[in-house]
Order: C-alpha cells, then structure tokens, then sequence
C-alpha cells in the first residue's frame, strides 16, 4: 500500500493570491510613506512663509488714519504721524486705553499729553481715540465711535507688520460702511517674516497665528 502525503499542496490560484497580497502591502506601505513626506514638505513650506503670510502693506490715500492700540516703543505712533504730516490723511487718531493705569495716569491721558509734545500745533487733527480691552475686534466698536464725527470714508489703519492682514480683516468685517486700508510697520524687537532666527519673532509669529485661526473660526461669526 503506498502512503499518501498528509503535507498540503498549494494551488497555483492560492500563490498569486499570498503573492498579490504581499504586493497590496508593499504598495499600502509605500503610499504611507509618501503620504507622510508629502505633509512634512507641506508643512515645511507653510512654516517658511507662515510670517510672510501676515503682512499685508498697501496703504492708501485717506480721510483719516487710525494708529492701532498697543504700541511698542511708540513705533506705531511715530509711522502714523510721518505719514500725517506727509499729507496720507486728513486726521490722525491714536488708539489708547482709557482702563489701563500706569504711574498714576490712564494711557488715554499719557497719549495726550504725549501727542502735545511731538505734534505741536496740530493737536486739532491729531487726537486720542479712547478704547477699552485689548481685544482688537473690541477696538474696532470704540474706533467706529471715535470716526463719527469725521464724517470720513476712508480710512488707513497703522499697526505692525504681523497684525496687518488680521487687523485689515476685522475692521473690514465689523465695519463694512469704510474703505479700508492697512500699512505694515516694522519693529525687529518682536518680529521679522524669518521668524525661526529668533525665539522672539517665532513667538509672536505663533501667538499672531493662534488669534488669527480664532478670528476666522469663532469671533467672525459672533454679532
């Protein structure tokens, strides 16, 4: 009596099957791969032009400039009034908290006093426009009051380079009935669009685009 084999012989169908299914492997693994280089360019070239992304420069003839709150080293104040004595605009506002105290005096009264001392003789045009919070979509309520009386059209906005394109978005957004536009002041002590050479610059570039990201998703929609 001769013995059958008890090993099991595989089917020609049943190798293509193993051997297509070691090659659907390979590819799923491949396309992983590809999949995650392609985010990690995507997200290198996002990242290199994340501070660039901020800016937006395109001042315009105007009726009245408004210097944005929160100044640093007066770099704000010092654009908006060159470009007012230049002849940008007709008035010049300048945004600052009448509920922040500092030395015994609000910021409000320290800004007036201040435009005294470097816009001699036309302090007529050149006025404090009192705000509250420091919420940029808040300031927006108190400049919408301060620009009334103006009986303006036009307005150009004067604040630094990584608030531009969320600053020029609000303002555009909450107060619709204006032209806007925006110049971008430079101020290397918080940020340039080479963001990464500096822990500085890299905070502020991150911080801007969390409030950015904020603006769009959440306080855009609220009335």
């Amino acid at each position: 009596m001769i013995a059958r084999s008890s090993g099991h012989v595989q089917s020609p169908k049943s190798e293509r099957l193993r051997s297509n299914q070691r090659i659907g492997g390979h590819i799923r693994k491949l396309k992983r791969i590809v999949a995650v280089l392609l985010a990690a360019a995507a997200l290198a070239l996002l990242s290199r032009f994340a501070g660039s992304a901020l800016i937006i420069n395109r001042p315009e003839q105007v009726d009245v400039i408004v210097v944005l709150g929160g100044d640093h080293n007066d770099v704000r104040y010092r654009h908006g009034l060159e470009l007012w004595m230049a002849g940008q605009g007709q008035i010049l506002l300048v945004d600052a908290n009448s509920d922040e105290i500092q030395f015994g005096e609000t910021l409000t009264s320290q800004t007036e006093d201040f435009i005294k001392r470097t816009a001699r003789n036309t302090t007529d045009n050149v006025r404090v426009c009192p705000i509250e919070g420091d919420s940029t979509v808040r300031e927006a309520e108190y400049v919408s009051r301060c620009l009334q009386p103006t009986h303006a059209a036009r307005i150009l906005l004067v604040t630094s380079a990584f608030h531009t394109r969320r600053a020029l978005s609000i303002f555009r957004q909450r107060l619709p009935q204006y032209r806007w536009s925006v110049v971008a002041v430079p101020d290397e002590t918080r940020f340039n669009e080479r963001w990464w050479r500096r822990r500085e610059w890299a905070k502020t570039t991150f911080i801007e685009w969390t409030k950015m990201l904020w603006w769009e998703a959440v306080d855009r929609w609220r009335s």
